[in-house]
């Protein structure tokens, strides 16, 4: 069976070098084009890019998807199937091209959290278990039938970045089940439920994450963690931004108000919810590096 892989991040890498080391005919890899990034404008290319060259993978690398020489080019491929894992929205030409459909992992337990971020929304929806689907591609996003899912469990002290690499090892897995299946035809189509109250996960915008510190501890810790380390959760200290990335929760009575703090100003800085504190072990203020908490007190002063 010949596949076209499509994908960009390192979450995308894990599952093409499980296709890769099974063994799957993989004629083409398609991936970002390279752009700009950083202060010096360096050209930066994609983690899926990186890994088509290390092992000698057919790349493509697209402006536009209904390019008519990319077109072209993917009908060449004669591909079967197609896999996505973390790329951008597909016209119909293109996945609805190969004969066995195109199929898409994505990092939830489908229908729940369909749309650009469900990990970060899953962690700030205080869920204690997520996973990820396998589903065929259709007109509207993340809404085609599931082929295979698994699950794994949200402890407390996971971020957005550790679940992240915990899902993207399951998918891996996960993808490589489906493809299998798929080659042998051994494999049921369940078309995601109608009714189903649901759950969504939006593009994250830098107002989202804003804290709110007048909600109750549990939710302004799970919002924090759920935005760790990116985008990264954010308050305001002497006028400044300041990134928080790690903290664990104190559920006693505070005796400030909610987004007020108290520190020794040189071991803790925490600051007060509805309920409890927030104490802040990793952050970053604007214009500085990421650091733990008592070098960043040793540098700024703070009066409680």
């Amino acid at each position: 069976m010949r596949i076209v892989f499509m994908g960009t991040p390192d979450f995308a890498v894990a599952s093409l070098d499980a296709l890769n080391k099974a063994g799957f005919d993989i004629v083409g890899v398609v991936t970002a084009a390279d752009k700009p990034a950083g202060r010096g404008q360096k050209i930066s290319e994609s983690a899926v890019k990186k890994y088509a060259v290390e092992n000698g993978l057919n790349l493509l690398q697209p402006l536009k998807l209904k390019d008519p020489e990319f077109i072209n080019e993917l009908k060449q491929l004669n591909a079967d199937l197609q896999v996505v894992v973390a790329f951008r929205m597909l016209p119909e030409i293109v996945w609805n091209m190969p004969p066995k459909g195109t199929i898409n992992l994505h990092g939830s337990l489908l229908p729940q959290y369909r749309g650009a971020a469900p990990i970060n929304h899953a962690i700030i929806s205080g869920e204690k278990e997520t996973g990820v689907t396998t589903f065929f591609l259709k007109h509207e996003i993340d809404t085609g039938d599931v082929i295979f899912s698994a699950k794994t469990a949200i402890t407390d002290e996971d971020t957005a970045g550790t679940l992240h690499d915990k899902l993207m090892q399951i998918g891996a897995d996960l993808i490589v089940k489906t493809v299998k299946a798929i080659e042998e035809d051994n494999y049921t189509e369940v078309p995601q439920p109608l009714d189903a109250e649901l759950k969504a996960a939006p593009k994250i915008f830098k107002d989202f994450c804003e804290i709110n510190w007048n909600q109750d501890n549990q939710t302004v810790y799970n919002h924090i963690r759920g935005l760790s380390p990116y985008p990264a959760a954010f308050t305001t200290l002497n006028g400044k931004m300041l990134k928080i990335f790690k903290v664990v929760k104190e559920n006693n009575t505070p005796s400030k108000a909610p987004g007020e703090y108290e520190t020794d100003g040189k071991t803790y800085l925490k600051f007060a919810t509805e309920n409890g504190y927030i104490n802040l072990l990793e952050l970053q203020l604007e214009g500085k590096k990421r650091m733990l908490v008592d070098e960043f007190l040793r540098g700024v002063r703070l009066v409680d």
